[in-house]
């Protein structure tokens, strides 16, 4: 029997399936199910395959394969390193390269030099083993490499518990809840919070393998997991919208989501979203709860165990007044354990006083509210002696009926040091003619004039990554 520290994945217990109880539609993905039971049996075969290498790459597609790889590495204490499907033939070498994995676990791009271990949906094995210690790292996730090559981010199982566990606290996630996502596995919001999340608590997952309102609308769940897109579209389509009334919870996180969508989830459905912020190396710090306030463009307050603060760029407190911003930092028990590999990279991105530096700009309010305004590398325009938050000035953006979609950002000026440029996405029936002279009007009015977009361009789409985040640099380069 596992013996040691609490199970990380603790509905999976061997205990309760030897006693005959089963959660009987414990994980469906793209419509194939499985059973606690199964799931347990077949994850534990797979551990035995894995159980002696020390870290394995698992070609993240939305299948009941990369689940059983996943649970089944964790069971043996084995270290995962999910790979995005998409992978180019640079990123992908990099990320086998950088992580010195050892194999791959399930399925492999065609002409991948590592051996393949294969992972089996009908076998079964009642094996048992210890829990690993909680220090033990569970995942290698890399981040978006947005200033370099991506960098391995490496989360305990520890970690992994506490942010989960902070969770449940602030959403009042049960074992009563089924949740429903068609997120990626390969990153935090996917993987950790939409599988791990569902194993730990013992709710029915439902990943739909594509997140359209139609499969959403159809899964009939209580807890719903999305990126802003997925919510973008759900409110075009009022039936779906309408078919998720009956759900406890909505939650949006990756990106900021945008105020007209927040407050048509909330006409369409009769739920305001729960927003919420965190990135890969922190798990989830701030959200709103499922009993308290939710505010549109606000992710609300620290989850159980973490600290805040804002700090400018002589590392002198910012007040918390709701409107002055800062670089956020944090702490608590679910940040990661450093970067793979690299110390300097790790300690560069902790305070001597032991604050993590999370390269995003905030607000937060007197009741301790936060306000995320973007990163401090793309997002905080310092123009003509003012600091601009571009998030603020998308939010004002988006306000207006005929924007689809909206980023700002700060090109180099002569005059003003950067320049303030909306990039704008209009809806299929808006007139443009007259558009940008209204918008730089409408942010002018509704924010201050120094914060008004000296140029409106109209774009036909914006660069997003796979979890749907606006590519600004990409943006910026392209312009």
């Amino acid at each position: 029997m596992p013996s040691g520290p609490s199970l990380l994945l603790s509905s999976l217990n061997p205990a309760a399936v030897a006693a005959g109880a089963d959660i009987p539609d414990a994980v469906t993905i793209d419509g194939v199910t499985l059973s606690r039971s199964d799931l347990l049996g077949a994850a534990t075969s797979v551990a035995e395959r894995v159980a002696r290498a020390e870290r394995v790459a698992v070609l993240a597609r939305p299948n009941l394969r990369t689940v059983l790889a996943v649970v089944g590495s964790l069971i043996a204490g084995v270290t995962v390193v999910p790979v995005p499907p998409d992978s180019g033939a640079a990123e992908l070498a990099h990320i086998l390269a950088d992580s010195g994995a050892h194999a791959w676990l399930g399925e492999a791009p065609e002409g991948a030099g590592l051996p393949v271990i294969p992972v089996r949906l009908h076998a079964r094995s009642w094996h048992t083993y210890p829990e690993p210690p909680a220090r033990t790292p569970a995942f290698v996730l890399y981040t978006s490499g947005t200033t370099g090559p991506p960098k391995g981010v490496v989360l305990t199982r520890g970690a992994i518990a506490a942010g989960l566990d902070a969770l449940a606290e602030a959403w009042d996630w049960t074992s009563k809840d089924t949740l429903v996502h068609g997120l990626p596995l390969f990153h935090v919001h996917g993987l950790v919070l939409g599988v791990l999340g569902a194993l730990r608590f013992g709710s029915p997952l439902v990943h739909t393998g594509k997140p359209t309102p139609q499969a959403y609308a159809e899964a009939e769940g209580t807890l719903y997991f999305g990126v802003p897109t997925v919510w973008s579209r759900i409110v075009e389509d009022e039936a779906a919208a309408k078919a998720l009334s009956g759900a406890r919870l909505l939650v949006s996180g990756s990106a900021p989501l945008p105020v007209p969508v927040f407050e048509r989830l909330r006409e369409l459905t009769g739920h305001a979203p729960v927003e919420r912020y965190g990135m890969s190396e922190t798990m989830i710090t701030l959200s709103t709860r499922a009993d308290g306030e939710r505010r549109p463009g606000w992710v609300g307050l620290p989850v159980r165990g973490v600290e805040t603060r804002l700090r400018d760029e002589t590392g002198a407190p910012v007040p918390h007044d709701g409107e002055s911003i800062g670089g956020l930092q944090v702490r608590g028990p679910m940040l990661f354990a450093g970067y793979l590999g690299r110390p300097e990279a790790t300690a560069d991105s902790w305070t001597e006083d032991g604050w993590f530096k999370t390269g995003d700009v905030a607000a937060i309010d007197a009741e301790g509210f936060h306000r995320i305004v973007g990163r401090e590398s793309v997002d905080l325009i310092k123009s003509g002696g003012f600091r601009v938050g571009a998030g603020e000035v998308e939010t004002a953006l988006l306000g207006h009926p005929a924007v689809a979609e909206a980023a700002v950002v700060g090109m180099p000026d002569d005059d003003l040091g950067q320049r303030i440029v909306a990039f704008v996405v209009p809806r299929a029936d808006a007139d443009t003619a007259a558009l940008p002279e209204e918008l730089i009007d409408l942010v002018a009015g509704q924010l201050s004039v120094h914060k008004r977009p000296r140029e409106v361009r109209i774009v036909s789409s914006l660069p997003r990554n796979a979890m749907g985040k606006v590519q600004k640099k990409v943006l910026a380069a392209e312009a």
